[in-house]
């Protein structure tokens, strides 16, 4: 059995293929099937004179995602979806499709969520997830080269993470637990067993945010290295990210097309990004008549306003204390303020990395909890890491899907996830 992917290692040889029909058309004595295989899609090429009239029947009976074997010879044609067609000898049908509920004219965003588990088999929606794949393999090849170790990191926790006001709580036999907002605290405890680590998996975030840049649950990559300062931190986060996109570029090419996404706005993607201080920032937004104090966090307008001046993701550092965690490091040349860093994309996609130094220092620690009003208790072990041995680290987190979203050009990451998680929606 053949995969149509690799139909040009067979040009002239005669292959099996199994796959879904997409589309069906006929003209007289010729008629032509569009066939998917998962790898790839084919045009198959059907002569009436040359074929058995139950094959010639069955393909005026197909219908959009009925399940095929198909047998013919394969010939290049460039105008041919894919490169290639099959002149096809043989057809035999594997299952039958009832009315396919997805066709070929606009559909409703609710409605096509509705039917996500078969929204995913069209085409802007398969390129869209391949190029998510092929970020996620990069991500850990990226860290596996540079020897982190991946650390699998809790989903139920008794710790916050980020903000209180944000958790999805659950019963844990009788206790408390919380689905997890971040691992970066368990990584930060990996630290001094392997000095470079990093953790990758679903998080999640009770934000009633209605926004094309919010998701319930989402996946963040996580590393964190021992003896990194904030400045060692941002230009790993640059490294980063000029890799993943070096990798969709390389290698999603023709999903790239078919989302029609403009390549030449992430070519250019290259080490050093700019960078601005909050105070800078604050400045700058003031000169563009927006209205922004200091010691406010940064909107997603602000943000877009920002980045408007570059083609590169730009670094924002050092934001107040009052806006960002506890366990972030205090500044020593303004205490005001915390040694941390967002990352910006540009095209208006806003802040897709969040990383800072981490407070190494016991008692500042935990005078930070104190402050947040945090239970010293659920947090006696991540204390321990400051007793028994600190050092200065620093670490961040990245946003798969947004990440994906700022690569591929789309408009809301609800499509950078196969089954996105949303206020108003728990299925399919």
């Amino acid at each position: 059995m053949a995969e149509i992917r690799e139909l040009g290692k067979h040009v002239g040889d005669t292959v099996t293929l199994q796959g879904w029909v997409e589309t069906t058309r006929g003209h007289g004595k010729v008629a032509f099937v569009v066939v998917r295989d998962g790898t790839g899609i084919v045009q198959g090429v059907l002569v009436r004179s040359q074929l058995e009239e139950a094959t010639w029947e069955l393909h005026g009976s197909l219908t959009q995602e009925c399940v095929v074997e198909v047998t013919g010879e394969v010939r290049a044609d460039d105008r041919a979806p894919g490169g290639y067609e099959l002149g096809i000898q043989e057809m035999t049908l594997v299952s039958r499709a009832e009315d396919y509920p997805i066709q070929p004219k606009e559909h409703g965003v609710e409605f096509l969520l509705d039917h996500r588990h078969l929204w995913l088999r069209s085409s802007l929606q398969r390129a869209g997830l391949k190029v998510r794949a092929e970020v996620q393999q990069a991500i850990h090849d990226f860290f596996y080269r540079r020897d982190f170790v991946r650390i699998d990191t809790p989903i139920l926790t008794g710790s916050i993470g980020e903000h209180a006001g944000t958790l999805f709580e659950t019963d844990y036999f009788g206790d408390k637990a919380y689905m997890a907002q971040t691992g970066q605290l368990y990584v930060e405890a990996a630290c001094p067993a392997f000095r470079k680590v990093y953790c990758f998996g679903p998080t999640f975030r009770a934000e009633k945010s209605k926004t094309r840049r919010h998701l319930t649950e989402f996946w963040m990559v996580e590393p964190e290295v021992a003896f990194a300062d904030s400045d060692d931190n941002m230009r790993l986060q640059e490294e980063f990210v000029s890799y993943l996109v070096e990798r969709a570029l390389e290698n999603c090419s023709e999903e790239l097309k078919i989302l029609e996404r403009d390549t030449s706005k992430l070519e250019h993607i290259k080490p050093p990004f700019p960078r601005l201080s909050y105070t800078e920032a604050v400045e700058r937004l003031k000169g563009k008549g927006l209205e922004v104090e200091w010691g406010a966090d940064l909107g997603a307008p602000d943000e877009a306003a920002l980045t408007a001046d570059y083609d590169l993701p730009v670094f924002v550092y050092n934001y107040p204390k009052a806006v960002k965690a506890f366990y972030m490091k205090e500044n020593p040349a303004d205490p005001r303020t915390v040694l941390c860093d967002d990352l910006l994309a540009p095209e208006g996609y806003g802040e897709i990395i969040g990383g800072s130094q981490r407070e190494d220092d016991l008692d500042r620690l935990l005078a930070r909890i104190r402050e947040e009003d945090l239970p010293e208790e659920a947090y006696s072990w991540y204390l321990d890491l400051r007793r028994y041995g600190t050092f200065p680290h620093s670490g961040f987190g990245l946003g798969l899907e947004r990440t994906v979203g700022w690569i591929t050009g789309r408009h809301h990451i609800r499509e950078m996830i196969p089954f996105p998680r949303l206020m108003n929606r728990l299925n399919p």
